[in-house]
């Protein structure tokens, strides 16, 4: 609408009643702001698609008289909208002068203007507005001292505003900037100004430190494919890598990039001591775990199905293959694994489900739709609708009963499943391998491990968390509230009167 008032022809220009409006727009107070970048931004589109702008001239002294203005205090703008009039009207130094000479009528050097402008951006610069005063200095090409200037940006934080001033100042300046954050461990930053501004040359080391810290953060994540990836084939990148790799005790993944990349001589002379590997993570072995029980046919899945019916309390967990395509759906969910006080039972969901899809459902719905059996998860609701929707056919992953998810007893806002076992058992778990391959046949035995070590883990938590909420009222300590955790997911199903909804 306010373009079409432009288009109207409103009198004595568009530009002038542009300048004539902000005059006025003040006194709407706290709306004064919104209907300037409005009207401010119509006359800019109206700029662009009209030819005809004969009172632009004018509109432009009119401009810089409201600069100073706003400036000297007698018209009240934010400085946003200050900055908006500069560049839609287009004003300079010069005109700001041509003005100011105008209405003094005597002697003056085109400097008074510079000193005018100067010691408004020195204001905005004492009141931290970095942004506005930066885009001003630019604006009016007025260069001065600046890294001093530029350590205040960096350590406000004001990084946009750094890195736009350190551009304006030139190559001096980039790596002045590039140094500061490369001596902050602000490695992203550094190798961003210096891919933008081409310092490859003054800088040859912060790339690879960037990408070792990038290749180091996929590792802790245990998105090793991804990280491969990022490599691009770059030798040292990749010994990098394998050194990760061996840090965590991921063996096979040292095995395999050492046998695709021929890193053997690296891999002989950067071996760290085993000791030191297995002291990090909790084992299986520590657990008291019997054994491991891979279930892919008949026979192995009534055996582990009617043990587990035996069971008051089972540890529940699955993986599947990560995808890292952007915008696609996620794999289908691969194993489940289901943990006893002695043993875990590893379920090889994609074989079974082809083999004998009605056993499957039927021995699944009797463990997880069991009111006898307490079922620990870590944020395995979750989960579950991943196995619904890797399975639509079967019934046993649309519903269940009893289920226990340890991360609302303890509500861990970080670390995850093995942060929670640190605090609570002392020692984290290895999530090396949680990104693996694990539709791969046969798995790993580092693989199985480190499964079946997922759900019994959460076995010891239990142990924990039940033997608190026993001992804390006579302590003194918080009590936890587990059996409030508990939740079902049984609609239409029919249920006894007993087994009503927790």
């Amino acid at each position: 609408m306010v373009h079409l008032v432009l288009r109207n022809d409103p009198q004595p220009g568009p530009a002038t009643f542009v300048i004539q409006c902000l005059y006025v727009l003040p006194i709407f107070d706290l709306y004064s702001e919104g209907f300037s970048h409005l009207i401010i931004s119509a006359l800019r589109r109206f700029l662009k698609m009209e030819t005809s702008t004969w009172d632009s001239l004018e509109a432009k002294d009119l401009a810089s008289q409201l600069f100073i203005d706003v400036v000297g205090g007698s018209v009240n703008h934010d400085e946003r909208i200050v900055e908006k009039i500069l560049e839609a009207f287009d004003i300079h130094l010069p005109n700001i002068d041509k003005v100011m000479c105008l209405s003094a009528k005597n002697d003056c050097r085109f400097d008074t203007a510079k000193k005018f402008v100067e010691q408004y951006i020195f204001g905005l610069i004492e009141s931290q507005s970095y942004m506005t005063a930066v885009t001003l200095l630019e604006h009016f090409s007025i260069r001065q001292s600046g890294q001093s200037f530029l350590l205040s940006m960096i350590e406000s934080k004001q990084l946009k505003a750094a890195d736009k001033w350190a551009t304006f100042m030139g190559k001096p300046m980039l790596c002045v900037l590039v140094q500061e954050y490369f001596d902050r461990n602000m490695l992203k930053n550094a190798y961003e100004i210096i891919q933008k501004n081409n310092l490859q040359h003054e800088f040859p080391n912060v790339y690879h430190k960037y990408k070792e810290s990038s290749l180091k953060k996929l590792a802790e994540k245990g998105c090793w494919d991804v990280a491969e990836a990022r490599t691009n084939s770059n030798r040292q990148l990749l010994e990098y890598l394998v050194y990760l790799a061996m840090e965590a005790g991921y063996s096979e993944k040292v095995d395999e990039l050492c046998d695709r990349y021929s890193l053997e001589g690296f891999l002989n002379a950067n071996v760290p001591e085993a000791s030191l590997l297995h002291s990090r993570f909790l084992h299986l072995s520590e657990l008291v775990v019997e054994g491991v029980v891979w279930v892919d046919e008949v026979n192995a899945l009534h055996n582990a199905t009617s043990c587990i019916e035996g069971c008051k309390v089972v540890g529940l967990d699955c993986e599947w293959k990560p995808n890292y395509v952007k915008g696609s759906k996620p794999n289908k969910v691969s194993i489940m694994q289901i943990a006893s006080d002695k043993m875990v039972f590893i379920f090889d969901l994609i074989k079974l489900f082809n083999d004998i899809p009605d056993v499957l459902d039927d021995s699944l719905t009797r463990i997880l739709q069991s009111p006898r059996i307490l079922k620990l998860g870590y944020n395995f609701q979750c989960d579950m609708k991943q196995l619904a929707h890797s399975y639509e056919e079967l019934e046993c992953f649309k519903h269940y009963e009893m289920l226990l998810d340890i991360q609302n007893v303890f509500k861990e806002p970080r670390g995850g499943l093995s942060g929670l076992a640190k605090k609570i058992l002392g020692v984290g778990l290895n999530k090396t391998r949680r990104n693996s391959n694990w539709e791969q046949r046969p798995l790993t035995q580092n693989q199985l491990e480190y499964a079946a070590l997922d759900a019994a883990v959460l076995i010891h938590i239990f142990r924990h968390v039940h033997g608190h909420s026993q001992t804390a009222e006579g302590e003194g300590h918080r009590k936890l509230e587990w059996k409030s955790c508990i939740v079902s997911h049984m609609d239409n199903i029919k249920k006894s009167k007993k087994g009503s909804k927790k």
